[in-house]
């Protein structure tokens, strides 16, 4: 099977922070038994009472690449409902950094890079593993789960003119937003010392990057950074921009961008996606510290692997 990188027809084939949330209750009602050493698969609340095999795994964690795929999946479920007890019916994995998952052999077998997200399509087979088909970089997911299942170009496009200006977006924030902003992550939230030179310089180029978005946002009508709807493009990087106060960015600097925020943050799909593998509690100043500090004991960890 051929697959070209193009939105709405992909693909093939990271590290995590800890992040504040809005509190809220969410509740998983299955666990799906394995005898895998990874996490038991458990089914979404929005297909707690579906009695079809799930044939999208995801394995993920709840931090700003996570949540990209888990939106998505919970946005087409509501835009395809037809296909929510067949080929969009999923489970998930809620990986444990802590325990280190994420490199644990049976999860290598999907992603040798050793990081979250993967997802497995068993709608799809490989033909070099007979098994389903082992999708991983958040990015990629996205394009293959849209070239896959938006028939109608509800998140993606069918112009290439507009797939083009989308992939542009999803790049840009792939190898800019995410990277850099999970670099101010690192030296404001987790360093063993505070380094001011390296919390300074992550943070100017997450707010060099912010302000790419606002002037992204400008010069359309304001809303979307692609064309007239919500899509990929957006998802792709709302992850990043909603966790800003983790990095130690203020939004109120780039007002279309914070006004995009909460547009998002107002989907039903993406409150469900969030909860996915569990929602985040609002957290208070010690708190977020001491969070941090536990965090920043498996990440040091994770850097010697």
């Amino acid at each position: 099977m051929s697959l070209r990188l193009a939105l709405g027809r992909t693909v093939t084939c990271q590290r995590s922070h800890l992040l504040p949330a809005q509190p809220a209750l969410h509740t998983v009602r299955r666990t799906i038994m394995s005898t895998s050493t990874l996490p038991p698969l458990q089914r979404p609340e929005s297909l707690a009472n579906s009695t079809a095999p799930a044939k999208l795994h995801l394995y993920t964690v709840g931090t700003p690449n996570g949540v990209k795929v888990s939106i998505l999946l919970e946005e087409l479920l509501l835009a395809y409902p037809d296909l929510a007890n067949s080929k969009l019916s999923y489970d998930f994995s809620a990986l444990s950094f802590q325990n280190v998952d994420q490199k644990k052999p049976e999860f290598l077998a999907i992603n040798p890079n050793g990081r979250i997200p993967a997802l497995v399509d068993d709608n799809v087979t490989d033909p070099a593993t007979g098994k389903g088909l082992a999708v991983f970089e958040s990015a990629s997911i996205l394009l293959w789960l849209v070239e896959q299942y938006d028939k109608e170009f509800k998140f993606s496009f069918s112009d290439p003119i507009l797939r083009s200006k989308a992939l542009s977006w999803i790049f840009f924030a792939h190898g800019g937003v995410g990277p850099m902003q999970g670099q101010a992550n690192h030296f404001f939230r987790y360093a063993p010392e505070k380094i001011p030179y390296g919390i300074k310089r992550y943070q100017d180029e997450t707010k060099r990057l912010y302000s790419v978005l606002e002037d992204g946002l400008n010069r359309g009508k304001g809303e979307w950074l692609v064309g007239d709807k919500y899509s990929i493009a957006d998802i792709n990087v709302f992850g990043w921009v909603n966790s800003h106060a983790w990095a130690g960015i203020e939004i109120e600097p780039y007002p279309k961008l914070a006004a995009w925020l909460e547009r998002i943050n107002a989907r039903k799909g993406v409150y469900a996606g969030l909860g996915i593998p569990e929602r985040r509690k609002k957290l208070t100043k010690e708190e977020e510290e001491q969070a941090a500090k536990e965090a920043s004991q498996w990440i040091m960890k994770d850097q010697q692997k």
